[in-house]
């Protein structure tokens, strides 16, 4: 053994002592970790110890070490090096020093567990659990049976518990570092002593409560000591447990806290992994339950400590970070910290949800789930009890936040997983269970606790939702059982996004930053709740309308009031308000009407489809509220009012005309049916509704109005010309009005960007767009296509006017203007041309009509910006859009021009020169162009069959060179996308006949042709699945398995014979690469699609060669892999073959690679 000191000298092993040793080790340790040491200096001393951990025989100087140090740093170090003995060399290890580490290692834990600190303690115990994972029970037959007795010893329990939780952790779910045989026998030989286990902890619970009980069975009187003894309503009364979770609380003292603590943390993890069954006893589950009681304990709160007995991290390596500062006296001073009463409540806590998290339960653990869903309750309806010392709010906020966290999941795992077997048991009080959720609910002290416990509401209104549609027949009576719990759940829930009642938390949600949700605290706060309000309004729709309503209008008569408290003085007018509290009135006033016109809008569906005319009455009254509304703060402009507090006023004026927009919106799909159903009757009462709303939203579409209005009025605007397509709307004079500010030839100001686009897009769908009710000789064509040439050759009339800069070359400034005029008019055409791509072939025809001549101008100026690539991408998004929705009406003819400009233009060097900026308008220019080209080659029909060629050498031999060895994730997407629809589209352009065919008229087997191109568009695939792009591989694996579930690819002759064993062995080396475990099922379930092509040839030449090329394996472990392959037929059973031999495979690389040269392996 060589150790090099701090100061340079060596200690040669013959001459050097054990003692020596120590000291040198000590020394570089501390100067390890000294904060003035180098990192040059710290990597050579831990290259040195690394070396002299990879030494044979380095495990018995750690012994000394351990048995004769007090440095923590040494003591980690030592444990680190038997660590990776155990779990890298084990095998090479000669079994009389196994024995001798066997024996030595548990001596040293039970001589030195008191003096240590708790982390050494804990990485022991792991190190000698490991050697239980390895060598138990063949080699290491009492690893079990000590750690029980340890369990069973007074005087030692807690080190047996600390033994016992990492037995369950580093056995049951074992890392990939053993084989899967090892894997299944450690879990069998596991649960085989699961009962005796749950037995002895059972126990250790049932004695320190007895035990403590007793001493507290006359509690000192106290504001709260007779809350325990009685019990509300009729939840669980005569239970057999009833009494026994009345009994008083025990007075643990702080050493049986930490030891129950212990007890169930282990409890916790067996119950992560072992099965539900009857080894779970009744009296296992009330011991568990009379400690989460602890929770409810006011008298517990305090700060949640970490347990002394978390295990430690135990990855192997060495650095500064893994290991805690010494402290005086070691680990004595942690270990005797008061450990919090209310950890023992969380930890019971943590336990029941492991339990109640298992969907299958079986028949003979329904009753013991039943019970434990009753003492769960009784806890529930403790927490949620007022006395004269507290409400259930200060209750709440008195207990631990992590035990109401973890009370919150319990309900939610309840609710979501287990309430459809517990419902209809008339031993479970359901809707005695929802009062105190509803009293849970709404006594959370914090936003976050109040979200996940509106989402248990949600899934149970879903649960109830679905229950109902399942019974129709006895609707009523499941409905009337929970009308009343529903009514007053919607109630509060309104209550709760009302200033009125709730303005200081309201006030404290953030409405400013956006989430990765993007929304704000607010916002989602908001939704969260609408979303309650709309589920039950699909339950009880009459009586949720009958809440919703009324507040309503009381806002609204605020709101309609403001007129006659507005002052005008020449130009200026403002609004006359200005005592603090009456601003703080209309503040709130404000927000809540802006929220309750988002709930209005949120419940329109609820009045369309079947239900429209058994809800027509209702509807027509929020139609008519909201028309009426929006019209007054149109026609008042409250939104251009000067305010006394103009930045909380302003805001909120604005927010509710734009609410009240966007609630009318959310009714266009009534007012559709309404135009459909019974226009005919009430027709002059549909043309006020329409032409108010217009009137509304016309005065608004003005550069002058702030942009969150202006763009709530083009909304409302465009789903009236899209949704409901009035045939008169045309006419309206506020329509002629728009049609005159967006086609003026000189305008003063434009409007932002996105609001013309929307405006535009409004004015050409009421020219387009098919009216409801007509006959096709009643539509008008003639006039309305006239009209929206009219309209097109207004818009475009800066652009058109671009032909004439075709052949000269502009200068800069000029440059500029041209690209201004370009962005801001293909944007616009596009959005029209996309509006109507779904619509019938007349509306299209009549929009490419007015649009020929842009396009054609397009064109033309298209290799004038070949170089601008931002100009480029524009057009290129045009051009795209055209061809997706208007490529019939435009012909074969001139989008075969099209196509041959794009071509010509797009040389290698221009490709390069695009791809090579990635994310930049040039990679953007590239991949429109593909999609364009896989619009091209999906064509059916032989008129574009000629450019396949053209586009295929494009893609192999131009953009393909390019990205293969660079990341251009985007590009790749799309050129492989290309490639896919190239294949799937165009089959027989490389195989002339089907399989099914050539079998029936006894042609040859897959004549093919371009075979080349096809060969190198599957070494394409291939070279990606090599490539760390998880999503390129996901991409590209789907695209095979598609070509092979629709073309049968993996059948063809070709790929059988010089491809489909190639692509196995590339999928089976990522898996054993783990670079794309995300996609474990997917590979897996391609390998079994390409291996099912012809089973025989894969068992009997695919595995024999495959294995016989892996590295790292010698022959008799090969033999292994082979044997334990079973030659399975099915999906689940090859799947199961495939992970087996991936997991062996590692392993025994893992083994070999840690063996010392020269082992010989028995």
């Amino acid at each position: 053994m060589v150790l090099q000191a701090n100061m340079g000298r060596r200690i040669p092993s013959f001459e050097a002592s054990e003692e020596a040793s120590l000291r040198a080790l000590e020394s570089l340790m501390t100067e390890f970790f000294h904060s003035c040491t180098t990192n040059e200096r710290q990597r050579e001393i831990e290259e040195l110890l690394n070396n002299f951990a990879q030494q044979t025989g380095a495990w018995r100087h750690c012994l000394f070490f351990l048995s004769n140090t007090r440095n923590e740093y040494v003591m980690m170090y030592s444990l680190t090096v038997f660590e990776n003995l155990v779990n890298k060399m084990w095998i090479g290890v000669a079994s009389q020093d196994k024995m001798e580490i066997r024996n030595c290692l548990p001596k040293l834990l039970l001589e030195q567990h008191k003096s240590v600190p708790y982390f050494i303690r804990n990485k022991l115990c792991k190190v000698i659990v490991d050697i239980g994972r390895q060598d138990w029970p063949m080699f290491y037959h009492d690893f079990f049976t000590n750690t029980l007795q340890l369990v069973q010893s007074p005087a030692l329990a807690p080190l047996g518990l600390v033994m016992l939780k990492t037995t369950s952790e580093e056995l049951a779910c074992p890392r990939e570092d053993l084989s899967v045989a090892r894997k299944d026998e450690l879990r069998k030989l596991l649960l085989d002593q699961v009962p005796m286990v749950l037995g002895l902890l059972t126990g250790i619970l049932e004695t320190y409560w007895d035990k403590h009980s007793v001493i507290a069975s006359t509690p000192p009187p106290s504001p709260t000591s007779g809350e325990s003894m009685e019990l509300l309503g009729t939840l669980f009364q005569g239970s057999q447990f009833s009494k026994l979770l009345c009994q008083p609380m025990a007075a643990l003292d702080n050493e049986s806290q930490q030891l129950c603590c212990l007890v169930l943390e282990c409890l916790a993890h067996l119950f992560s992994w072992i099965p539900l069954s009857t080894s779970i006893t009744p009296t296992l589950l009330a011991s568990i339950f009379h400690f989460a009681r602890f929770g409810c304990d006011l008298r517990t709160k305090a700060k949640s400590v970490s347990l002394i007995s978390s295990t430690s991290s135990s990855n192997g390596q060495l650095n500064a970070g893994t290991i805690p500062p010494m402290s005086n006296g070691g680990g004595r001073q942690i270990e005797g910290s008061k450990v919090d009463r209310s950890r023992l409540g969380v930890l019971a806590m943590t336990c029941v949800n492991e339990l109640v998290s298992k969907n299958c339960v079986p028949v003979d653990f329904e009753e013991y789930l039943l019970r434990m869903f009753q003492q769960t309750f009784f806890l529930l309806q403790r927490l949620t009890r007022e006395n004269n010392a507290h409400t259930v709010k200060s209750r709440l906020q008195e207990l631990d936040e992590s035990y109401l966290e973890k009370f919150t999941d319990f309900l939610c795992l309840f609710v979501s997983v287990h309430l459809r077997r517990i419902e209809s048991s008339p031993r479970f009080p359901i809707v005695e269970f929802l009062a105190l959720l509803f009293k849970y609910t709404f006594n959370q002290p914090t936003h976050e606790g109040y979200f996940a416990c509106l989402d248990i509401w949600s899934v149970f209104l879903d649960f109830l939702t679905t229950k109902i549609k399942s019974r129709l027949a006895d609707r009523e009576s499941v409905l009337n059982r929970y009308k009343d719990a529903l009514v007053l759940l919607l109630r509060e829930v309104l209550n709760r996004i009302q200033f009125r009642y709730n303005q200081a938390q309201l006030e404290e949600l953030d409405d400013d930053t956006l989430d990765d949700d993007q929304q704000t605290e607010w916002q989602k706060y908001l939704r969260q709740s609408l979303e309650v309000v709309a589920k039950v309004m699909e339950l009880l729709p009459s009586h949720a309308f009958s809440a919703l309503f009324p507040i309503l209008q009381e806002n609204l008569d605020v709101y309609l009031g403001l007129q006659q408290f507005i002052v005008t003085t020449g130009t200026n007018r403002r609004l006359n308000i200005t005592a603090e509290n009456d601003c703080r009135r209309l503040h709130c006033s404000l927000r809540d009407l802006s929220s309750l016109l988002q709930a209005v809008g949120r419940l329109a569906e609820h009045f369309i489809g079947e239900i429209f005319a058994t809800r027509f009455t209702d509807a027509l009254a929020v139609v008519e509220r909201l028309v009426e509304v929006t019209c007054y703060g149109s026609q008042t402009s409250l939104y251009d009012l000067e305010t006394v507090v103009p930045s909380v006023l302003k805001p909120d004026l604005i927010d509710v005309h734009a609410q009240a927009l966007a609630a009318l919106q959310a009714y266009s799909h009534w007012l559709a049916q309404f135009y459909s159903e019974v226009h005919s009757q009430n027709q002059s009462q549909f043309v006020n509704l329409i032409t108010s709303a217009i009137n509304a939203s016309s005065p608004l579409i003005t550069a002058k109005v702030p942009e969150k209005l202006l763009l709530s009025a083009c909304h409302l605007m465009i789903s009236i010309t899209s949704t409901v397509r009035p045939v008169f709307l045309v006419t309206l004079p506020a329509v002629q009005n728009v049609f005159n500010l967006i086609t003026a030839e000189n305008q003063t100001r434009r409007l932002p960007p996105e609001a013309h686009l929307l405006v535009c897009r409004a004015l050409s769908n009421m020219l387009l767009l098919p009216w409801p009710n007509l006959p096709e000789n009643e539509q008008q064509w003639q006039t309305r296509s006239s009209n929206h040439a009219n309209l097109l050759a207004a818009l475009t009339r800066q652009y058109r006017m671009l032909r004439e800069t075709v052949n000269v070359t502009p200068r800069r400034p000029e440059m500029h203007d041209l690209k201004a005029v370009i962005q801001q008019t293909l944007p616009v055409l596009r959005d029209i041309v996309d509006s109507i791509s779904g619509e019938s072939t007349k509306s299209r025809q009549i929009c490419y009509q007015s649009l020929q001549e842009s396009v054609q101008v397009s064109l033309s100026l298209f290799p004038v910006f070949i170089q601008q690539p931002d100009v480029t991408d524009e057009m290129l998004a045009f051009f795209l859009t055209l061809l997706q929705a208007l490529r019939v009406q435009m012909g074969v003819a001139f989008t075969g021009q099209i196509i041959h400009t794009f071509l010509s233009l797009f040389t290698r060097e221009q490709l390069t020169i695009s791809i090579l900026q990635e994310g930049s308008a040039g990679c953007r220019v590239v991949q429109k162009f593909l999609k364009i080209l896989q619009v091209v080659v999906q064509e059916p029909g032989q008129a574009f069959k000629p450019f396949l060629p053209n586009i295929l050498s494009l893609c192999m031999e131009q953009v393909y060179p390019v990205v293969a060895e660079r990341s251009s994730p985007d590009v790749k997407a799309e050129m492989f996308e290309l490639l896919y629809q190239i294949l799937h589209q165009n089959w027989r352009y490389f195989f002339k006949t089907s399989i099914l065919t050539s079998v029936q008229r006894g042609a040859p087997e897959d004549a093919m042709e371009n075979e080349a191109q096809f060969t190198a568009a599957m070494q394409a695939f291939g070279q990606s699945f090599l490539q760390p792009d998880i999503h390129i591989f996901k991409q590209n694996l789907s695209y095979l398995e598609s070509l092979n579930s629709k073309h049968k690819l993996y059948h063809r002759k070709l790929f059988r014979t010089s491809m489909l064993f190639h692509f196995i062995n590339v999928l089976l080396q990522v898996l054993l690469h783990k670079s794309h475990d995300l996609l474990q099922e997917e590979i897996t379930l391609a390998i079994y699609n390409m291996a099912s092509v012809d089973f025989d040839a894969f068992y009997s030449a695919f595995m024999p060669e495959f294995l016989n090329g892996c590295q790292g394996v010698d022959t008799n472990q090969r033999a292994v892999l082979a044997r334990n392959f079973k030659l399975e037929r099915d999906l689940p059973s090859f799947t199961q073959s495939v992970q087996r031999l991936v997991n062996d495979l590692r392993y025994y690389r893992l083994c070999n690679s840690s063996l010392p040269t020269g082992t010989i392996k028995l």
